[in-house]
C-alpha cells in the first residue's frame, strides 16, 4: 500500500476561536480537520484577547503548500492577540486523494 507524505498541523485554542479557525483553514484550502475539547497546564500568558470557554484542539492533515499560507495568516492575525498554540508534525498517509 502506497504511503504519502504530509503535515499534520495541530492547534490549541480558545473555544471562542473555533469558528474563525476553521475558515482559515478552509481558506487556504484545507480539506478536512476534527476539532476536540484540550485542557492541561502550561505556560499561561494574560492578553487582551482572552476568550472564556475552555480550549479546544484542532488538527488537520495538510499539503506543504496549505500549511505555509495557515501558519503565516495565525502568526499575523492570532499569535499575537490570543493563548493560541500551534505545532506541525510529520506524518504519513494511506489514500492520499483525501488529503
Amino acid at each position: 500500500m502506497t504511503r504519502s507524505r504530509r503535515k499534520l498541523l495541530t492547534m490549541v485554542a480558545e473555544s471562542g476561536l473555533e469558528k474563525r479557525l476553521v475558515a482559515v483553514l478552509h481558506a487556504a484550502g484545507a480539506r478536512g480537520y476534527t476539532v476536540s475539547a484540550a485542557h492541561g497546564e502550561g505556560p499561561r500568558n494574560q492578553r487582551a484577547g482572552d476568550i472564556s470557554g475552555g480550549n479546544i484542539r484542532i488538527e488537520s492533515v495538510l499539503s506543504e503548500a496549505v500549511l505555509d499560507e495557515i501558519l503565516a495568516k495565525i502568526a499575523t492575525d492570532y499569535f499575537p492577540h490570543y493563548a493560541l498554540s500551534a505545532w506541525v508534525t510529520d506524518v504519513e498517509v494511506l489514500r492520499d486523494d483525501r488529503y
